[in-house]
């Protein structure tokens, strides 16, 4: 389990950098387009993938640009999420998006959807709602339940992606050398018309920020392949304790850490996150 441990810990930290990056006055944009070249140096690096096989007719090209669109995108959406509403809620969103992806394995892929299940997913529903609550009225108030709800949408998509490349049989590997490749056309595409139109300096602060983001989610993804590698029997346990730990230790960062409030509508979201969590990964 040290690999799921080690997993949680860059999840968090991902969030970790992402909030800290205005005190540091570090340009988003700029660190999550650096992010990618980080990524996709690591998965070259450290997986070595074949792409001989990204040449088939059989390759899901719809699916990798889809995920190359989409994965920039959601991680500015990810980390607006941060700034405005907090580590705990941002996280919470993320992990309760697999109820999004959970639905469309059964509406689209054809699983059953268990009692278990369909009860977490009423839970996570009622959990979001509860997290995303806000008590401040006025511009604040919007800006505190609108990126949350952008990034629980934004990763649910992103999962059903996953799901259709998976099916295609494309190796892990080349999926992900591709969808980062991708990835990154598309965040230093935006930063070069941030470049022209609003005359935004590249600067190493910023790529230094941004290779170290790249670094904690490349190692949040590897050290959750490896769980699953060391426990191939048991991905369930993987799935659930990587979803379970990342809420809980996001929620212990973003209390004490960042001194985030959170009313008592939103402690009960954040117990119910976890409850949903854990049906919808029972086996």
């Amino acid at each position: 389990m040290i690999y799921v441990l080690l997993s949680v810990i860059c999840s968090v930290l991902v969030s970790v950098l992402l909030k800290l990056a205005r005190r540091l006055e570090i340009d988003i944009g700029q660190a999550v387009a650096w992010n990618y070249v980080a990524t996709s140096a690591l998965t070259a690096a450290v997986f070595h993938p074949s792409l001989d096989v990204l040449r088939s007719p059989q390759a899901p090209w719809l699916g990798f640009v889809g995920l190359g669109l989409l994965l920039p995108l959601i991680f500015l959406a990810l980390a607006a999420s941060v700034s405005s509403a907090g580590i705990v809620r941002t996280d919470a969103a993320q992990r309760l998006s697999l109820m999004i992806s959970l639905l469309a394995a059964f509406l689209l892929f054809g699983e059953t959807l268990s009692i278990s299940k369909g009860a977490g997913v009423a839970l996570g529903l009622l959990a979001l709602a509860c997290m995303v609550w806000r008590a401040e009225r006025g511009d604040r108030e919007s800006s505190g339940w609108l990126w949350p709800l952008v990034v629980f949408a934004g990763f649910g998509v992103i999962d059903i992606l996953f799901k259709l490349v998976a099916k295609a049989g494309t190796p892990f590997a080349a999926s992900l050398q591709a969808m980062f490749a991708l990835a990154l056309v598309v965040a230093f595409g935006l930063q070069l018309w941030r470049r022209w139109y609003d005359r935004v300096r590249f600067t190493l602060r910023d790529a230094i920020a941004g290779l170290m983001l790249g670094l904690a989610n490349f190692g949040n993804i590897v050290f959750y392949v490896r769980g699953h590698q060391a426990l191939p029997d048991h991905p369930a346990l993987v799935f659930a304790s990587m979803n379970l730990g990342v809420v809980a230790l996001g929620a212990l960062v973003g209390l004490l850490a960042f001194r985030e409030r959170l009313s008592r509508v939103n402690l009960l979201g954040l117990l119910l996150a976890l409850l949903a969590i854990g049906l919808i990964t029972r086996t």
